[in-house]
């Protein structure tokens, strides 16, 4: 077993992986950039090297940078996390040539599926099938043209190189194909550095269903169920579960085989998932892309197989089998994930950076918060704003929602806006109570729950807003109702918090009579 891993990440996943190596005796060391001097991650590892500037093309992008400080530390692994240099087979290869090890699959394999269309051409010949489209890069607008009449509208381009909703284009008609491909083509590029798109036929009402894999270097190939991860914004998942509430015991074993097929047809090793498309209708599902590492959404797999999935990671990377077989896997209850952005929903998921100034996380039977901040932590523009990840474990789906609703409303974040609002009303909202799911959810729930006046769309008083009113002025006739009787004014001395509707506010009056009282949004 490695004695000290160096982990080459921050936020909440190097927290993670700094816990499970704590978990196993190994010396976990972190690395910073001059913007995260202050981290939870840098806090909690035994060592941390700072690698460079906040940009993370100067830090956590610098290959040169990470090498050089697991070479100073005399680390003899590099665990990637997800993100950063997670999928970049240049990494990993990297690593290789400086004697150390890599905790994740093998730079050709990376390679082959980092690749969209080589990983398409991979699961076709594996026998999973593809969503139909093309298996090479476009090579002009002209055959994106063609192609498309082809297959017919609706079509998806996406980014041959990459993930994450970069460079993906929905076109339902002929007139948008042209924009659409030569935007994608720059968003692509700016993005990944590789300007190449292929093309897929648009499947009607799908939803986005993975399977997590597992393989060791000794043969074993075996899956780990299904998530679903069909809310999406931006085509980036913010809630996530296991199982899919399809609960189709007979698709699970199917698209498991089909997952396993495809590592096992291209060597993998180590943690993995499969991504398929699955029609809503018909049942039929579609090979989407595999990411060859671990996801954000692992802990609900663990909380419902029990297994820890980074142990295993870095056990299968020194050599070790893997602990357990197919057979051995069960799915116990169902847990559902919420990633809390530091983003603002009303605001489309903008980002709001800013300081913390003030954290509770929820606890209690069958919570799971996964984070990477504390109070006085500084949400940076430089990176992703995911501040944790909030999971609910139930001994089934309801219990699940139930638990997760009560987590949401007991989490306070203070100094920034989050996504937790949001979240809030989705958890009590009919369709996903009834677990009617597909990518286009919350645009369905955002039409239900923010209808619009025709005639003045923008002149509506946002809901925080008259909230904070609401709780000013019951707040004021309290005070003045317990004085009426001194004939006093009424005065808080200290402020105050109130929660109404989801939402947490602080306030203070310091004289309800000449002056008006206060309020200072805290959520």
């Amino acid at each position: 077993m490695f004695r000290k891993i160096l982990i080459a990440n921050r936020g909440e996943i190097a927290v993670r992986i700094i816990r499970a190596c704590r978990d196993m005796d190994i010396i976990p060391v972190a690395v910073y950039s001059e913007a995260d001097v202050d981290a939870l991650h840098v806090r909690l590892a035994d060592e941390a090297v700072c690698i460079g500037p906040p940009a993370s093309v100067d830090s956590y992008l610098n290959i040169a940078a990470v090498l050089a400080a697991a070479k100073a530390t005399a680390a003899e692994a590099i665990h990637p996390g997800y993100g950063f240099l997670a999928e970049n087979a240049d990494f990993a290869r990297a690593v290789g040539e400086a004697s150390l090890k890599f905790i994740g699959p093998t730079p050709d394999v990376m390679q082959t599926m980092g690749s969209k269309t080589s990983a398409r051409r991979a699961a076709a010949a594996a026998g999973v099938p593809v969503v139909p489209g093309t298996v090479e890069p476009l090579q002009s607008f002209a055959e994106a043209q063609e192609v498309a009449e082809r297959f017919g509208y609706p079509v998806m381009l996406k980014a041959s190189a990459g993930g994450g909703g970069k460079g993906m284009r929905l076109v339902s008609a002929t007139e948008e194909l042209q924009s659409a491909f030569e935007t994608a083509q720059s968003e692509a590029a700016a993005a990944f550095g590789n300007p190449e798109l292929y093309l897929e036929k648009a499947i009607e009402r799908p939803r986005h269903i993975e399977i997590q894999i597992f393989a060791d270097t000794h043969g074993s190939v075996v899956h780990l169920g299904e998530r679903e991860c069909s809310i999406q914004r931006r085509h980036q998942k913010v809630i996530e579960e296991c199982p899919s509430p399809i609960d189709d015991p007979s698709l699970r074993i199917r698209m498991g085989e089909a997952a396993v097929r495809i590592a096992q047809a291209v060597g993998y090793v180590g943690a993995g998932t499969v991504e398929f498309l699955v029609a809503d209708a018909t049942r039929e599902f579609y090979f989407l892309e595999m990411n060859t590492r671990l996801q954000v959404e692992h802990p609900v797999t663990e909380l419902v197989t029990g297994i820890d999935l980074v142990r295993e990671q870095i056990t299968v990377a020194a050599g070790a089998q893997l602990s357990f077989k197919q057979e051995d896997v069960r799915w116990n209850g169902h847990a559902i994930e919420c990633r809390v952005y530091a983003e603002d929903p009303e605001n489309n998921f903008f980002p709001s950076p800013g300081t913390i100034t003030f954290l509770q996380v929820p606890a209690g039977p069958g919570i799971r918060d996964d984070g990477g901040v504390r109070a006085g932590s500084e949400v940076s523009i430089h990176y992703d704003p995911m501040i944790s990840k909030l999971a609910a474990w139930g001994r089934n789906r309801t219990e699940a929602i139930d638990r997760l609703r009560r987590a949401l409303d007991e989490y306070q974040i203070d100094g920034i806006q989050t996504t937790l609002p949001f979240f809030r009303r989705i958890v009590r909202d009919d369709e996903f109570i009834n677990g009617h799911l597909d990518t286009g959810f919350i645009a369905r729930f955002w039409d239900r729950t923010h209808p619009r006046l025709p005639d003045a769309p923008d002149k509506s008083p946002r809901s925080e807003t008259r909230d904070l009113a609401l709780i000013a002025a019951a707040l004021f006739h309290s005070q003045q109702s317990k004085t009426d009787s001194l004939k006093d004014t009424p005065t808080l001395s200290t402020p105050s918090r109130w929660r109404m509707s989801g939402r947490v506010a602080q306030l203070e009056s310091k004289s309800a009579l000449a002056n008006k009282p206060s309020a200072t949004e805290a959520d």
